[in-house]
């Protein structure tokens, strides 16, 4: 097969297409800046990686190259990071044609050519325009909104849609797009990559829906699990003053997200069939796509029914950002002690039932209460066995997800809450001894997800520290 050189693999679309074109039997050169940021990515051994940047030299990364990736975008990067992109893909381009490399693959974004066009979208085309003009063989992909945990568009929906049940809009939320699995993507990377005789020229990515941006956002819910989202147009809501509030809402980045905002004015639908007839259609629909990228996270991140950790389309990627896949509240204490790290994994599989949580346990009886009122297992159900755990056991409003022996222990919250919770134990070595790090993890649902956290983490501080001090003089009397 040919040798690929990949860009942005430490991206979010890099990080997806390299494993693609490594099980496509590709030989693949990675160019990254920081090599470290791929020492986590489980391909690591089965790519050559190049340190360099973009706009340095290139030798090294061009040599005997038969196709060339182009996922480089410095979109936000500095107040000049438009003409950067431009100058960078010149730059590239005559590396290319001085290696003599067969082809350059580029993805930029759709949209059409006119004076409304929004700077983002307009440097992704002028990209485009610079990487072709010379003697290489070039095909870019222009693709819509791409649906993915991690992508940038799609995490700022996914925080939009989650925070606020009820949203002031602009009038972009009625422009149309044709939005596009990230999976479909990558099969059309994949597809123009491994063609014998190469494409040329603009083909325009789209999967089967258009919708509007508040259609998408109520299918979003929709699949979520959550109220139908209130949407109120307010016509004098500018793309500034929104780029703030998606900044205030969301973790993407100010300097990220007024681009990305100015282009929703930007309609984006596909214009023609060539791509379709060239190709071939696209798998997602919009429904599928969101609802793979909401089971992407890992497999106590989300709802069982969105997800099969063993199928590759649901897992998490190494090089995701970390904000991917949602927001996660977290409560994170920990001990040492002179204790044996089998008799703290004992002790800590001890917890609950007749044993109790050490601290607090009026709050905790409390709790159980208001579970059983709202329908909830309550602290009723107690535990099978007094000391002795397993994977699937109940340890009262909580149940065993993951057990590694002398190690780890971690329950999932099966109490009514608006998100999801986990309480967990690693248990470590230390100078001391034996070191027991207590990690309790929300993921909320929604605005009142995150009201709830907030307002029970008062009560955190009374239960918590107890509960791991509590822990750890059981293992100490062992």
């Amino acid at each position: 097969m040919s040798r690929v050189l990949v860009t942005g693999a430490t991206g979010y679309v890099g990080g997806r297409l390299v494993p693609r074109l490594i099980e496509e039997g590709h030989d693949v050169r990675c160019l990254v800046r920081n090599p470290a940021k791929l020492a986590a990515a489980p391909w690591h051994d089965d790519v050559e990686i190049v340190a360099g940047t973009i706009e340095g030299p290139l030798n090294e990364a061009m040599d005997r190259v038969d196709v060339a990736v182009y996922l480089v975008h410095g979109i936000g990067d500095g107040h000049d990071w438009a003409a950067k992109e431009s100058r960078d893909a010149e730059h590239f381009r005559q590396a290319a044609e001085a290696a003599g490399v067969g082809r350059i693959v580029y993805l930029g974004g759709m949209g059409n050519d006119n004076k409304s066009l929004s700077v983002h979208l307009a440097s992704r085309h002028d990209v485009g325009r610079i990487l072709a003009h010379g003697a290489i063989p070039v095909t870019e992909l222009r693709a819509a909104v791409i649906i993915g945990s991690g992508s940038a568009s799609f995490e700022m929906l996914r925080y939009l849609v989650e925070v606020l049940p009820v949203m002031v809009t602009p009038k972009w939320v009625t422009t149309k797009s044709q939005p596009i699995a990230i999976s479909d993507v990558l099969n059309y990377l994949v597809k123009v990559i491994n063609v014998t005789t190469p494409l040329t020229g603009v083909y325009e990515i789209g999967g089967p829906d258009v919708v509007s941006y508040a259609q998408m956002m109520d299918l979003y819910a929709q699949e979520a699990g959550l109220t139908k989202r209130r949407l109120i147009p307010v016509p004098f809501l500018t793309p500034r003053l929104s780029s703030h509030w998606v900044g205030l809402v969301t973790p993407v980045p100010a300097s990220l997200a007024r681009p990305l905002v100015d282009s929703l004015v930007n309609e984006v639908v596909v214009r023609d069939a060539r791509t379709v007839e060239l190709l071939g259609a696209p798998e997602r629909t919009l429904r599928e796509a969101i609802r793979l990228a909401l089971g992407r996270t890992s497999r106590h991140e989300v709802p069982t029914s969105f997800t099969d950790a063993d199928l590759q389309p649901f897992r998490a990627y190494a090089t995701d950002p970390t904000w991917a896949g949602g927001t996660e509240l977290c409560d994170e204490r920990l001990r040492e002690s002179r204790a044996s790290a089998r008799d703290v994994f004992a002790a800590v599989c001890s917890v609950g039932g007749e044993t109790g949580w050490y601290s607090g346990e009026w709050l905790w009886q409390l709790r159980g209460l208001f579970d059983q009122i709202w329908g909830g297992p309550g602290l009723r159900r107690g535990r099978r066995h007094p000391s002795e755990l397993r994977v699937g056991d109940f340890v009262d409003f909580w149940r065993v997800d993951e057990i590694v022996e002398n190690q780890f222990v971690r329950l999932h919250a099966e109490m009514r809450l608006p998100g999801e919770a986990w309480l967990e134990w690693r248990i470590t070595t230390s100078p001391r001894g034996t070191r027991l790090t207590q990690l309790a993890r929300f993921k909320p649902r929604g605005l009142l997800g995150r009201v709830y956290w907030y307002s029970v983490a008062p009560f955190h501080g009374l239960v918590f520290p107890g509960l791991l001090r509590g822990i750890i003089n059981d293992a100490e009397s062992k």
